[in-house]
């Protein structure tokens, strides 16, 4: 079972203000909460990511999960000029427009997605109710000092002489950056989306462009509730800008992550403390617990109540005073409903969302 067969993603396109078209995609219902462009995306390929899927199942499961491809990138356009801050705040005011929430909306920022946040919230601040801002900065890392900026060069030099190469050891080395606890799975996928979303020209026109980004002037003047959330071993964005983030921005949180991930895994302590974190500063946690479960009926609680203890098809069918195949069937209700495809998934499901029999 995939995460597309439980949670479809509808995508359509926009017009940025200087006509680039800009693919994005909306999932999930509710409250809009819309995600920044970051770096390296594709809507249709990341959607069965073993990097993302978690990722957009959770937010999906938040509210109305809007997230797009960067001018370049993905499925949007090719455009080889205007990567500019004011360039990608546009592009995502255009979005939003296009999205056409009516309500403010949580604004994620993940990576470079955070700068474009901070910039958008200013803008518009009526239109933005809090903002999420994970992994970011707020320079760039020619803005870093020399010794980052020779290395952040040297790196760009390898992105436009290897990045199209058939040996994915020049992709790999971005790749053991952003995740290097991953699993080989994991890291096949993330080389793979390196190549199949951008040239490696483009692909260091964009690092380049993302190097010369400094927000931290604007920082004073954000308005905008902001948690602010940082692996503590990230070597894509140093944990002191996440720091300095929170650090500027007026009343922000800040949560310290045990990770080494740029992006958080699925199977890692760090991403359920996350989902807490985002949960709770949201104001959501109670509704998207009433929400999963909602569907289930009376009798699929009850199996879902007995699945959780650890008893058998056998020992729920006695239980309960049912056939074990009713069982199975109630079981399979479940798992659809809940987007599992085993016990074991059910249980930590259950558990992580607060179930109450």
């Amino acid at each position: 079972m995939t995460l597309t067969s439980k949670l479809r993603q509808r995508v359509h396109y926009a017009r940025a203000s200087d006509g680039v078209r800009i693919a994005w995609a909306e999932s999930g219902s509710g409250a809009p909460l819309v995600k920044a462009s970051n770096w390296l995306s594709h809507l249709e390929y990341e959607w069965e990511s073993p990097v993302w899927r978690h990722w957009m199942r959770f937010f999906s499961e938040c509210g109305r999960f809007v997230r797009y491809d960067e001018r370049g990138c993905g499925m949007s356009a090719s455009a080889p000029v205007h990567r500019t801050l004011d360039r990608w705040t546009d592009d995502l005011a255009a979005v939003i427009d296009a999205a056409d929430p009516g309500a403010p909306v949580t604004l994620l920022g993940i990576s470079m997605g955070a700068p474009t946040c901070i910039a958008y919230a200013i803008r518009h601040p009526e239109r933005v109710a809090r903002m999420i801002l994970y992994g970011g900065y707020a320079r760039g890392k020619l803005q870093r000092g020399p010794v980052v900026e020779r290395e952040f060069r040297a790196m760009l030099e390898l992105a436009r002489i290897g990045w199209g190469r058939d040996n994915p050891s020049f992709r790999q080395l971005f790749t053991s950056r952003f995740i290097p606890a991953a699993a080989p799975e994991q890291v096949e996928w993330f080389n793979e989306l390196c190549r199949r979303t951008v040239t490696g020209e483009v692909a260091a026109d964009l690092l380049e462009a993302r190097g010369a980004v400094n927000v931290t002037d604007l920082l004073p003047l954000v308005r905008t509730p902001t948690l602010v959330v940082h692996p503590r071993g990230d070597e894509v964005a140093s944990i002191d800008e996440g720091q300095r983030l929170a650090e500027g921005i007026p009343g922000a949180e800040f949560l310290e992550l045990d990770s080494r991930n740029h992006l958080l895994l699925e199977h890692e302590p760090a991403w359920d403390r996350f989902r807490e974190a985002v949960l709770e500063f949201i104001g959501e946690a109670g509704a998207v617990r009433e929400s999963v479960f909602a569907a289930l009926s009376v009798r699929e609680r009850q199996v879902l109540a007995l699945i959780t203890e650890g008893l058998s098809n056998t020992e729920i069918a006695e239980r309960l005073t049912i056939s074990e195949k009713t069982v199975r069937n109630h079981t399979s209700n479940v798992f659809d409903k809940l987007g599992v495809w085993s016990r074991a998934q059910a249980i930590v499901f259950a558990r992580d969302h607060g179930f109450k029999p």
